[in-house]
């Protein structure tokens, strides 16, 4: 059986190149990211984002002696741990931490054999040929453990302001000879902190210079750009959405398996081509769920896939979707509207719709539409959930019945599939006949509306002290690991997100059948975990 990565933290940065099932949107993707023009990269878990920064990175490094443009890639998923009490938190780390990993990025390049005095205002006191833990480090590591003693206060009179940032990176740039500085960052915001979100996008669009460029990956639907930065003039928006309606979609999808597929399950794709093509359907374009879903089903027969459908399309993916009303409090009405709107209502309608297609030799569909004056708050709903995959948000300002306008989206393939008895006896005559001119119309006065434009509205920004501190509470279960890591943590009593955080490596080590190397990946496996988790 393969064993797969789905996560790219997974992959070493310079073996990427080996996993790259290359696709004309993947290029546009990752040509943006290379760009002078910042670049931010939009899509939902697990469709390729993390991996696409990587690519550009690789691609860059590649041709750094020729023509002298170095990334730097930094990831934010730590933001998450920021609980202290310092209005200026956020920003003060952000700068933190982008100082820290442009030091170590260009130290490990080599480049700082004689080291520029500007590397001294980025490292937040005067550096030696030896480059040991700066401050700007302690600092950044200071607000990542704060949510331990979230009212003891950090000194950050070290971290250089936005223009000292620019400036020093100028000076970089003449001494060592390097045109252009690329910043990728991957998980740019902590979803539901709209206030995080918006002092990100100011710092990305204040950052900007003649040598400096900024680019990010966000989620759909749940980003905060705020009032300074404006996404269409501010930067390129790239959209990763793998349009399941494109004649090679199931063939690009097979190709990301086999860069990581053994020969046992490459033969095993052939000799069941249909079932794997509901398998790539049912993912609606996303490479992590896809991996999953075939480790689940590694035979490929019909008895496999039909209990994929009712394990992952039924049941795990709603509950992931509900276990975001339990995260964030605020949000708890939003969340719970939109899964009854969509799993009682939208998908039921599509299905007997499809049902009467398919008897009449007609096309099928996966889409519905909303009136363009429904209520914000019902588009707050549909935005989570396609954050969470359940969706997919499709064209504004399409026209409907009557010449109104409004949104069209596509419910994920998977739960559409799996409302039937046996998935895989019509699934993929569904998937082969869709056409988006077949939709469902939800109009700006809906009366399924009602009963969320009743509920009391509530402040969507859960950044209490106390939402981090229940989060960490949480038993381990909520976490997205493996049967084996799970037992082995319980073992050694980390049983709360918060255990699994602390723990260190040589506590790992004391579980049977844990070693100096395995202790390391679980350590690195269970603490992306837990980020992941606490990122939403």
């Amino acid at each position: 059986m393969s064993d797969f990565f789905y996560r790219t933290e997974d992959i070493k940065p310079e073996e990427v190149g080996q996993y790259f099932a290359e696709t004309s949107q993947d290029r546009v993707a990752v040509n943006a990211l290379k760009s002078r023009n910042p670049a931010i990269i939009v899509g939902s878990r697990g469709v390729g984002k993390s991996f696409l920064l990587r690519i550009a990175q690789k691609e860059l490094m590649d041709s750094f002696d020729k023509d002298r443009i170095f990334p730097i890639y930094v990831s934010f998923v730590r933001s998450s741990l920021i609980q202290s009490d310092d209005e200026h938190q956020f920003r003060n780390w952000m700068l933190a931490r982008l100082c820290s990993v442009a030091i170590r990025s260009l130290e490990r390049a080599g480049l700082l054999g004689a080291v520029p005095a500007s590397i001294g205002l980025l490292a937040g006191s005067h550096v030696d040929a030896k480059i040991g833990k700066t401050k700007v480090e302690e600092i950044a590591s200071a607000y990542e453990e704060s949510y331990k003693r979230p009212t003891e206060e950090i000194d950050a009179s070290a971290v250089p302001s936005t223009e000292d940032f620019r400036d020093a990176f100028e000076d970089l740039s003449d001494r060592l000879n390097i045109e252009r500085f690329v910043f990728l960052i991957d998980e740019a915001a902590h979803i539901f902190l709209p206030e995080h979100q918006r002092q990100f996008f100011t710092l990305f669009r204040d950052l900007r210079s003649h040598c400096l460029t900024c680019n990010a990956a966000v989620y759909p639907g749940v980003t905060s750009f705020g009032e300074t930065f404006q996404p269409t003039h501010d930067a390129s928006l790239v959209h990763i959405d793998r349009d399941v309606l494109d004649p090679r979609y199931v063939e690009n999808m097979r190709e990301i398996v086999e860069k990581q597929a053994d020969s046992t399950t490459q033969k095993r794709i052939a000799q069941n081509g249909k079932n794997f093509a509901i398998l790539a359907y049912a993912c609606s374009g996303n490479p992590r769920i896809l991996l999953k879903t075939l480790a689940a089903a590694p035979s490929l027969s019909s008895t496999e896939i039909n209990e994929v459908m009712r394990d992952h399309y039924r049941t795990t993916i709603w509950s992931e979707h509900s276990a975001l009303a339990e995260k964030y409090y605020g949000h708890r009405n939003v969340i719970d509207w939109g899964r009854e709107f969509v799993e009682s209502t939208v998908i039921p309608e599509i299905k007997t719709k499809n049902d009467s297609y398919l008897a009449s030799d007609r096309n099928t569909s996966a889409y519905f539409w909303i009136h363009r004056d429904a209520p914000e708050v019902v588009k707050e709903s549909l935005r989570i959930l396609c954050y969470t995959g359940v969706l997919n948000e499709m064209e504004a300002g399409i026209r409907a019945t009557r010449s109104e306008i409004g949104k069209r989206y596509m419910v994920n393939l998977g739960c559409l599939f799996a409302v039937d008895a046996s998935p895989t006896t019509q699934s993929f005559e569904i998937a082969k006949s869709l056409t988006p001119k077949r939709m469902t119309e939800y109009g700006a006065n809906h009366p399924l509306y009602k009963n969320l434009l009743e509920l009391e509205a509530r402040n969507h920004s859960d950044d209490s002290g106390r939402h981090l501190e229940r989060q960490l509470a949480k038993p381990i279960q909520v976490l997205d690991l493996t049967v084996w890591q799970k037992e082995k943590l319980t073992e050694l009593e980390l049983t709360t997100v918060g255990d699994v955080l602390n723990a260190t490596e040589e506590q790992l080590k004391l579980a049977k059948y844990v070693g100096d190397v395995r202790a390391r990946r679980m350590r690195n496996a269970a603490v992306a975990a837990v980020l992941e988790y606490l990122s939403g």
